[in-house]
């Protein structure tokens, strides 16, 4: 019996919950019923369609199915995929028959622990009972992976998110309360014990992984652990100096513009950047930012025009451009 991978036939997913799988049915049912359908083997298609849906449709039968494969009514039969070389023989044995057959089968999947006590053991032949290291066999579940969007002040300051997730397993969604430690970054990983796929024969589930992504944030610009931003000033605040108030992940903070200060120069405000390995932060460096009106009153224009006269600095002398 060759292998039917009824998935494939309603065009779902192995986890795919009943409403879609019914849905997938009642779509490809009327897609290809030979009453309507002018699709070439429309009516082969049609009972394909319908086999599969029999199966899926049922829980006992789908599970059945999932565990044996096309083979799920009777002993032998058809190889689900992955399991393509394996010769299920006749006689409930594997590779070729009887205990030893078996032995080695299990040997090869789950190491040599699992070896056969033979025919006239409990269960016999045909069941598990008579593999010496299989009652009770056990095996961690592997590790999942998804992705989590946090922002900016989440990675400065850290906290607690609640999130929810699909779970491949049953289909359904479950809920996690997840933990931001102060300082993570892009790329890096937020373990939960014990929150990923699940294990065999009662085994402990593995791990779910959350990678990390900071959410972008236009006025901020993260490198390493310092955080930059900018800060507007006028030109005669940059000229005469000014306090002003500068934005950060945790709140607007009022800083010290020296006499003089030139676009470009930056303020630094030093721990209020990422938590660093040991404990430190990084630093927040402000940057200075000279902006002008982009229309002028007539005093305004006059005032410029006589700053204009009675300068004598030069901002595109040689001196200036060596500076």
């Amino acid at each position: 019996m060759d292998y039917k991978d009824y998935y494939e036939t309603l065009g779902v997913q192995k986890n795919a919950s009943q409403d879609e799988i019914q849905k997938a049915y009642r779509k490809l049912a009327r897609k290809f019923h030979p009453d309507v359908s002018k699709e070439p083997g429309a009516e082969l298609k049609f009972k394909e369609i319908g086999e599969a849906y029999e199966v899926l449709k049922d829980p006992d039968k789908r599970q059945k199915y999932d565990q044996y494969g096309s083979a799920w009514k009777q002993r032998g039969g058809g190889v689900p995929p992955g399991w393509e070389g394996f010769d299920f023989g006749q006689g409930g044995g594997f590779g070729g028959g009887g205990a030893e057959g078996f032995s080695s089968f299990f040997e090869m999947l789950f190491g040599r622990g699992a070896r056969a006590r033979g025919a006239g053991g409990p269960g016999g032949p045909g069941g598990f009972g008579g593999f010496e290291g299989f009652e009770g066999f056990q095996r961690a579940g592997g590790d999942s992976e998804a992705g989590l969007v946090i922002s900016l002040e989440e990675a400065v300051k850290g906290g607690s998110r609640e999130i929810t997730l699909a779970d491949p397993a049953t289909g359904g969604r479950r809920s996690f309360s997840v933990k931001i430690p102060a300082g993570v970054r892009s790329g890096q990983r937020i373990r939960l014990a014990g929150q990923g796929q699940p294990g065999i024969g009662g085994g402990q589930r593995g791990d779910l992984y959350l990678k990390v992504d900071i959410e972008p944030d236009p006025r901020f610009r993260i490198e390493g652990a310092d955080i930059h931003t900018h800060v507007p000033v006028t030109p005669w605040e940059a000229a005469l100096g000014t306090d002003a108030e500068v934005e950060t992940p945790e709140g607007a903070v009022r800083i010290r513009i020296p006499a003089g200060s030139s676009s470009g120069r930056k303020i630094r405000l030093r721990g209020r950047g990422l938590k660093q390995t040991g404990g430190e932060r990084g630093d927040l460096l402000a940057e200075v930012r000279i902006v002008i009106p982009s229309s002028l009153s007539d005093r305004e224009r006059e005032l410029f025009e006589q700053l204009a006269e009675a300068s004598e600095f030069r901002a595109r002398t040689q001196e200036t451009v060596r500076a």
